[in-house]
């Protein structure tokens, strides 16, 4: 049986080298077998025109708790696929399903779960993300109380050593254990992350030497500048920016953080240390209005919890962040489009197949038109939407 050839015209693309005009991605299978120039029609393949959109790389989530009203906490195959196949539409391409603060038997359920899913030929699923529950309790925000905990080594050493899928796990710094933690995370190829936290400059900098590379949701539940008494005091944001090194994510749906700061950070932090996330629960890319937690009411099109004491998380979809950082933020669409796809691949060790669009790499492509709207959406060289033939 042959390989099916896609040939994309009729657009800008973007590629590591700039955009090209006038240009044509071959697509042979789950590949890009070209990146050309010109749009001579390939003998064999099935064209596509991009009516004179942008063709750029699809977004990788790098955290996000579901969508299509199911959520990941299930551990469920099905809910794992819903959520999946929801965001899909929305121009993400591949993602790190995450956890909120869990037991130890919705972990290994799982676990379970993307095991078996990432055996799948062409799986959008990258990895699984544990966000907690090893978290500052006064930090909690939309996490469930009754799981926060401090690291208890037994169960991360056991659950870490059980599988391959796990990639990454945030955790407070100001913990007792953090050393411990972040030392077997790192060792056994676990990203480990600062998340729902107090820190100061002292707890991000021993996080940092054992092994933390990145800050979570940055901004969101975590400390900024602030007074003990007469004294000033950097917190956990001032911190992060003090270790230049140090990568970090940022919910990009202008609600959560607003444009003012998605801009410093864009500017301080650059494109290369920070990628944009949905943080997105159940109750996005969905039509229903339910969340997957009781406690989440929807309100003013955000997630709140019920006392209004806290944002649980967002409704945002990876077109939404695309279109805020480049309409509300005001930054050129190449940039966004590459902390949406390219640092995300390169912070998760994954640049080598995702994250750019040239000879080789998978065919994980969208297309946005000339007023930032999603049109077209294509993962590992399957077409999940194509608005052009509607």
């Amino acid at each position: 049986m042959s390989t099916r050839i896609i040939q994309l015209t009729n657009g800008r693309i973007l590629t590591p080298g700039g955009w090209v005009k006038g240009g044509s991605v071959i697509i042979e299978g789950n590949r890009i077998s070209e990146v050309s120039s010109g749009e001579s029609p390939v003998e064999g393949a099935t064209l596509i025109d991009a009516g004179g959109g942008n063709i750029v790389p699809g977004g990788i989530d790098l955290h996000i708790h579901g969508g299509g009203g199911r959520d990941y906490m299930e551990g469920t195959e099905d809910a794992f696929r819903e959520a999946v196949n929801s965001h899909m539409l929305h121009g993400t391409t591949a993602i790190y399903p995450t956890l909120s603060s869990s037991s130890v038997p919705m972990i290994e359920a799982a676990i379970d779960t993307t095991e078996k899913l990432m055996a799948e030929p062409d799986s959008p699923i990258l990895g699984l993300h544990l966000e907690g529950p090893y978290f500052n309790p006064e930090m909690a925000g939309g996490q469930l109380p009754e799981y926060i905990t401090p690291p208890i080594k037994n169960d991360y050493e056991r659950i870490i050593k059980s599988t391959n899928v796990l990639k990454r796990w945030d955790e407070a710094p100001e913990l007792p254990g953090t050393e411990a933690f972040g030392r077997f995370c790192t060792e056994h190829g676990v990203m480990a992350a600062i998340a729902h936290t107090k820190a100061e400059y002292r707890d991000v900098k021993k996080a940092w030497d054992n092994g933390f590379r990145h800050a979570t949701h940055f901004y969101n539940a975590m400390t900024g500048f602030h007074k003990v008494r007469e004294y000033k005091h950097e917190g956990t944001v001032e911190s992060v920016y003090s270790i230049p090194e140090m990568t970090v994510e940022m919910i990009a749906d202008g609600i959560h953080v607003p444009p003012t700061i998605l801009k410093m950070i864009y500017i301080v932090k650059g494109i290369e240390r920070t990628a944009l996330i949905t943080d997105a629960l159940a109750v996005s890319a969905s039509t229903s209005n339910k969340a997957f937690d009781p406690r989440v009411i929807i309100e003013d099109g955000v997630c709140k919890l019920a006392d209004h004491s806290a944002l649980a998380g967002s409704i945002a979809t990876m077109d939404r962040l695309i279109n805020t950082m480049v309409l509300k933020v005001g930054i050129p669409l190449e940039d966004a489009i590459r902390m949406s796809s390219e640092t995300p691949a390169t912070i998760m060790g994954e640049q080598h197949r995702k994250g750019t669009i040239r000879k080789g790499m998978d065919a994980d492509i969208v297309v946005y038109d000339q007023n930032i709207t999603l049109k077209f959406v294509m993962q590992m060289g399957h077409i999940v939407r194509n608005d052009f033939e509607a």
